[in-house]
This record gives C-alpha cells, structure tokens and sequence, in this order.
C-alpha cells in the first residue's frame, strides 16, 4: 500500500507542476499576443506615414521639376501626365 501512495504523491507533485508551467504559459501567452498586437497596429501606422510620405515627395519632385525647368518640354511633359493621372481618377470615380 505504501507504494501506490508513494506513486500518487508523486503524480500530484508532477500534475502540481505541470499545471504551474500551463498557467505561467498561459499568462506569457497572454502577453505576447498584447505585444504582437501593439507591433501590427504600429507597422499599419508606419505604412501609412510612409504612404503619405511617398506622396508627398512625388508632389515636391513634380513641383521642382515646374519650378526649376527651363525646358519647357519637360514642364509640359509633366503637366499633361498630371491631366492624365486626374482624367484617369475622374473615370474611376464615375465607375
């Protein structure tokens, strides 16, 4: 008898310690996805300033290239793509 009692002292001390690690998992887990989480949410915000920012150097070059072009060519060029770009987004907008 003394035996079985020795093997289920043993058992409760492992499925004691198991549940010790299961619940301290738990809780790691727990945290991680909070982390994860943040980390997307920042890297969706991080992508739009770069959107924004892609943008806007696009305008800038545009501008530069109209204000410091003494070729008129270019200026036109670059004029008429812009009309193009609008005509394009007007048509999608009416779709």
């Amino acid at each position: 008898m003394s035996d079985i009692s020795q093997v289920v002292e043993v058992l409760e001390d492992r499925l004691k310690l198991i549940l010790e690690r299961y619940d301290f998992l738990k809780e790691e887990n727990e945290l991680l996805r909070k982390d994860l989480q943040q980390i997307q949410q920042d890297v969706i915000q991080k992508n739009r300033q770069i959107e924004e920012l892609e943008e806007n150097l696009g305008t800038l070059s545009v501008g530069r290239t109209i204000q410091g072009s003494d070729n008129i060519k270019i200026t036109t060029g670059k004029i008429n793509e812009l009309i193009k770009d609008l005509d394009w987004c007007i048509a999608q907008l009416s779709d």
